[in-house]
């Protein structure tokens, strides 16, 4: 088991009135699982992916990545478990506009620690991993949405992270880039092995290639639908 999440809350305050955001979450992913998660918007998706990136601290309820509670760690062991433990992609790229493609990725590996003589070629390597070794010294601007997002994805990549979190990874793009970027997700969960969970209002997709697809409403799992058997 890589992710066990259990009876996770969050809430928000406005002053004194609360609003929560997740109530009692519990799901599950094996290793090598592609897990998707839709629902409307406020739904508590994109909450809940980032309490597993551990970009933000739950109200109650645990959080196990590889047994070890993100709940109860540290600032510096979330900082290390968001270099190492997870790779995250979001719906707006997120790249630095004024850095190139390869020093957007060089500079990931720059806060994972790895020697200046070796980044340049690790993250060449990474670039070329997801079709781009041509745009290495193109900057965000210069790049498609498309390109722009498998950059992205190289930048999740670049410290061999176990689980990838995607949020809403396609929202930007056009029907036939979305299916290309989808369609590499899925190659780094059947080839490389690698755990995705993923967040989409693409409920066709998302039962097409996903182990499981769990339903949040309101901040609650409504329902959760499985595959006897890997996409």
């Amino acid at each position: 088991m890589i992710l066990r999440v259990h009876n996770l809350c969050k809430s928000y305050y406005r002053g004194k009135l609360e609003i929560p955001a997740l109530k009692n979450v519990s799901l599950d992913i094996s290793e090598g699982e592609f897990v998707s998660i839709i629902g409307k918007s406020g739904s508590g998706k994109s909450t809940l992916l980032n309490l597993i990136g551990g970009l933000d601290t739950a109200s109650s309820g645990n959080i196990f990545f590889r047994d070890q509670d993100i709940s109860a760690m540290s600032r510096k062991e979330l900082a290390r478990h968001r270099r190492f433990s997870v790779g995250m992609i979001f719906q707006s790229f997120n790249l630095i506009p004024s850095r190139t493609a390869l020093e957007n990725i060089s500079l990931a590996l720059t806060f994972g620690g790895v020697p200046r003589r070796q980044r340049k070629a690790r993250a060449e390597d990474v670039i070329r991993s997801v079709g781009l070794g041509h745009r290495i010294d193109h900057k965000p601007t210069e790049l498609s949405g498309g390109e722009a997002q498998r950059i992205a994805i190289a930048r999740a990549l670049a410290n061999n992270p176990a689980m990838v979190l995607a949020d809403e990874p396609t929202g930007n793009l056009d029907s036939v880039t979305s299916s290309e970027i989808i369609d590499l997700l899925q190659e780094l969960n059947q080839k490389k092995g690698i755990s995705i969970l993923m967040i989409t209002h693409d409920q066709e997709t998302a039962s097409r290639i996903s182990n499981k697809v769990i339903r949040l409403v309101d901040g609650s799992i409504a329902n959760e639908q499985g595959k006897t058997s890997m996409p």
